[in-house]
């Protein structure tokens, strides 16, 4: 017997859900009459009819009924094998893909991919450096397979788990008025020209998150992501600027810089490891979340 044809049955489960042959054909991207004579190849393999046609659109026979619901396992199934395959490059080798913030990245992977890959030939890891607000999103999407990400509380959506804890803080040239302070509030440093990036990557939304402990917006002349440039240009005298706690520790003595603590609330920060299921991991991405949450306890 001739098997079922991919194609066939997901324009069939369209078409039911759509209750429209024409709008089926626009969701998967053909034109009517090609899904049209999908569905009646489909009908002719099987020899049973399986939409009613009618004036307000189709609908299914108790067969074609049957039919969806085995389809839509069978779909499933095809997706999570495609995803499951989707986690070995070409060469049949495993690959992981990990999407993670900026600091999370230098502050606390290093050492845990050193150590999970250090005996792991057959394993490769992509990592794409990525905003925490769109990190969540992507995983849930299955464009990457684990991600971690700094919130308040975990998102929804996917499963998360926590992972490490940072702060951030102040960094001032040596020599700055503000130099000679061991802690402060952000709000009294706001006579000074103030350098981004900020905690949640832009000044608006900064300002959405921390904007009530502050009695004006920060004057911003000058955006720079890149930690190690923003110290540089601290160093030059261009503003002052907020940096991770442990980031900024590698630059203090090189650069003639001082790190003052934030006592704001926000200055600490929470991050999170997430999978889209948890239940359902490739063996070598089970292995990676299970490495990240070992290093968080």
């Amino acid at each position: 017997m001739k098997k079922l044809d991919i194609p066939a049955l997901e324009i069939f489960v369209a078409a039911v859900e759509e209750k429209s042959l024409s709008k089926a054909a626009e969701r998967e991207n053909l034109v009517t009459s090609a899904a049209s004579k999908r569905v009646a190849e489909l009908e002719r393999h099987l020899d049973r009819t399986l939409l009613h046609r009618h004036g307000r659109g189709v609908e299914p026979t108790p067969a074609g009924a049957l039919l969806y619901q085995r389809a839509k396992a069978i779909l499933r199934s095809v997706q999570l094998t495609e995803s499951a395959i989707n986690g070995y490059s070409a060469d049949g080798q495993a690959k992981i893909r990990l999407a993670s913030n900026p600091s999370t990245i230098l502050q606390f992977l290093p050492g845990v991919m050193g150590r999970f890959l250090a005996d792991r030939r057959d394993v490769s890891v992509d990592l794409l450096d990525a905003h925490s607000y769109d990190i969540p999103r992507m995983v849930a999407e299955a464009s990457v397979d684990i991600g971690i990400y700094h919130a308040d509380h975990p998102v929804p959506g996917v499963a998360s788990f926590p992972f490490r804890r940072d702060r951030v803080g102040l960094v001032v040239p040596v020599g700055h008025p503000l130099a000679e302070r061991t802690e402060l509030f952000l709000e009294d440093a706001l006579d000074y020209d103030l350098l981004g990036y900020f905690p949640r990557h832009s000044l608006d939304q900064f300002l959405a998150y921390a904007g009530q402990t502050l009695s004006r917006p920060p004057n911003v002349k000058l955006q720079v992501s890149n930690f190690e440039t923003r110290c540089r240009m601290i160093r030059e005298g261009l503003g002052i600027g907020i940096v991770p706690e442990g980031i900024a520790r590698n630059y203090l003595t090189a650069m003639g810089l001082v790190l003052l603590r934030l006592r704001d609330a926000w200055a600490e920060r929470q991050f999170y490891v997430c999978v889209r299921d948890a239940t359902q991991l490739a063996r070598p991405v089970d292995e990676l979340l299970r490495a990240l949450r070992e290093t968080a306890a």
